[in-house]
C-alpha cells in the first residue's frame, strides 16, 4: 500500500508523462506540415519537368 502512496506523490513521473505528450503532438504537428510541403514541392517539379520537356507550352510562359 505504501508504494501506491509514495507513486501518487511522485510528481517526476507526471511530468515525464507530460513531456512525452507535448512530444509526441509536436511530432504529429511536423508529419502533417511536412506532407503538405512535400506535396507542393511535388507539385511544383512536376510543372518544372513540364516546362523543361515542353518549353513551348502555354502554361510555361512567364510575364
Amino acid at each position: 500500500m505504501t508504494f501506491f502512496k509514495k507513486l501518487a506523490r511522485d510528481e517526476q513521473a507526471a511530468t515525464a508523462i507530460e513531456y512525452g505528450l507535448i512530444a509526441a503532438l509536436i511530432a504529429v504537428a511536423a508529419m502533417t506540415a511536412m506532407g503538405a510541403l512535400g506535396d507542393n514541392l511535388e507539385s511544383t517539379f512536376l510543372d518544372v519537368s513540364t516546362c523543361l520537356e515542353n518549353p513551348d507550352d502555354a502554361s510555361c510562359k512567364t510575364a
